[in-house]
């Protein structure tokens, strides 16, 4: 197999891009970028630290980020499994990545910035949610905001193929095949639902 090494080489594959694939790229939310990311509740974070990438969903009943300004999004990190791969790689690097979708629209935004962490009360109390806030909230200085080729959600029919999750493997199942059986998937599976609607915020 031979592998691409350099940039030359790749953009003698690709040629050159399209007109609209670089106007359409901005160092801010323009008042479209701004409307459809407040729709949103739903995105992909992307992280990268010294112990390599990250890539995390995100949703929530609300648009998933406030927006501050212009060039500022706020993004509440819920209750999840307390690993923080996210929010280490975030404190020792800042680079981060956002997809945010839209159930229906087979447009993607794409946000790309630098982040930082904070657990300012006031900031943090923007997300109340069932009298709960979030610990912290990850504040995102936009460096380029531009929506993606619709190609990909169209091709995967992400909102008509219907739902395909049918025979999948649980959470469960996968923990009581690592453990080659030790673990009790079964019970995992049974109390998961209880314990999401109790830790959901």
């Amino acid at each position: 197999m031979n592998f691409i090494e350099d940039i030359p080489a790749l953009d003698a594959v690709y040629g050159t891009p399209g007109e609209a694939s670089l106007t359409k790229v901005t160092p801010f939310l323009t008042p479209a970028y701004r409307t459809w990311i407040e729709r949103s509740r739903f995105c992909v974070l992307s992280t990268v630290g010294p112990l390599g990438t990250d890539g995390s969903p995100r949703g929530d009943v609300d648009p998933v980020v406030q927006i501050l300004d212009e060039k500022t999004l706020l993004l509440p990190d819920w209750r999840g499994n307390q690993r923080l791969d996210t929010l280490r790689n975030i404190v020792e690097d800042g680079r981060i990545s956002l997809m945010f979708m839209v159930a229906g629209s087979t447009t993607v935004m794409r946000v790309n910035g630098v982040a930082k962490l904070t657990a300012d009360k006031d900031i943090c109390a923007r997300f109340e949610q069932k009298t709960r806030n979030p610990k912290t909230v990850i504040v995102i200085n936009i460096s380029e905001v531009y929506p993606q080729c619709a190609r990909a959600v169209m091709r995967a029919g992400l909102w008509t193929s219907g739902d395909q999750s049918d025979g999948l493997a649980t959470v469960g199942d996968m923990l009581k095949e690592i453990t080659e059986g030790t673990f009790d998937g079964g019970s995992y599976d049974a109390e998961w639902p209880e314990r999401a609607r109790k830790s959901m915020w």
